[in-house]
């Protein structure tokens, strides 16, 4: 494990007792807690994106607004779905997002998680799928999105424009050259893992896979990083890609944190999302010593270079900021990881 960041699920809503968290402080609070990590020196915060619920749903303007508040942290989103996009928008601002960061964006997509409504993208105009999910039309948007930030030319010069003359197709723009290499598809199976690696993005693994072959959830899951490092090797793409897994670890170490995830031991199950064979992930909530053979003993954790820790980011900043600095402390270091702010030390 090189590197570890915070996986937020942004919601906001009734706490109960009859407190509210507001749209504005979830989105607040997210960048007051990318703040803190960035100073523990941990690598990255990213945001699931839900349209039609309360959750995250336009993460570009939260995420510059983290880039614009800390220094070496990743920002990211794990993931934005790409049946509601419209690619060239998208690029745009992604490009904007990668520019004003630094070349600290680090952007998941994919098809997207189940909805709260029926499909909701066709509500934002995007119609026509032969697909029941949509997928044709992500995978339609996600090539297009490659293309424009790639730089191609998009659409024909106007050469009587007197905003520039000259002729041929132009790109989108702001261009940012770098940001193909920080783009991650976040996929729940096999299949679509090897895709990711022939078309040459990164991978992003939930703690959902889309299948069920009779093997624990780890090493369902490391088969799957696998398969997807072979798909982009025998692709003949330079370099080596970038791979992530999503765990809910909590270190256990003060009463509070007995109180609040002492019982939250959850083993992993098999169960039907979208009508498909599901394998979940488990929950770790343990003692720092104990965590660390867990995590050690995890395939897929100890194959990915990224593990991102699901927080229950409706408990706030300085609870969450403590969980963040008790793994940081505890944990990760047994496992390899290495702080930024020590990494730049050590450059300096």
């Amino acid at each position: 494990m090189q590197r570890f960041g915070t996986l937020s699920f942004g919601h906001y809503g009734p706490l109960g007792g009859g407190r509210q968290l507001t749209a504005a402080d979830s989105m607040h609070q997210a960048i007051d807690l990318a703040q803190g990590m960035d100073e523990l020196g941990a690598n990255g915060t990213y945001f699931r994106v839900h349209h039609f619920a309360r959750q995250q749903s336009s993460p570009m303007p939260l995420l510059a607004a983290i880039a614009a508040r800390t220094e070496r942290i990743e920002v990211g989103t794990g993931v934005i779905d790409m049946r509601y996009e419209n690619p060239l928008h998208f690029a745009e601002e992604a490009a904007a997002v990668d520019l004003i960061s630094d070349g600290r964006l680090a952007l998941g997509v994919s098809r997207g998680s189940p909805e709260t409504v029926v499909r909701g993208y066709e509500a934002f105009g995007y119609t026509g799928s032969t697909d029941p999910r949509g997928a044709d039309i992500a995978r339609d948007h996600f090539e297009t999105f490659l293309r424009a930030i790639d730089g191609e030319g998009i659409a024909e010069r106007d050469a009587s424009s007197p905003f520039g003359g000259g002729a041929g197709m132009q790109r989108i723009e702001p261009h940012s050259p770098g940001l193909r290499s920080r783009i991650w598809w976040g996929a729940g199976s096999r299949d679509t893992a090897e895709w990711a690696g022939r078309t040459g993005v990164n991978l992003m693994s939930s703690t959902l896979l889309t299948e069920d072959r009779g093997i624990p959830f780890d090493q369902l899951q490391a088969q799957q990083l696998e398969a997807f490092r072979a798909a982009w090797h025998e692709a003949g793409h330079p370099g080596e890609p970038r791979t992530s897994v999503s765990r809910s670890v909590f270190p256990l170490v003060t009463a509070e944190d007995h109180l609040y995830f002492g019982h939250s031991r959850e083993g992993e199950g098999v169960g039907y999302i979208d009508g498909m064979r599901s394998t979940f992930g488990k929950t770790y909530a343990a003692e720092p010593d104990e965590l660390v053979e867990q995590l050690k003993a995890d395939a897929a954790v100890q194959s990915a270079d990224t593990l991102m820790l699901t927080i229950p980011s409706q408990l706030g900043v300085e609870f969450n900021l403590r969980i963040v600095e008790s793994f940081a402390k505890y944990v990760a270091p047994a496992l390899g990881w290495v702080p930024t702010t020590q990494e730049r030390a050590d450059r300096e």
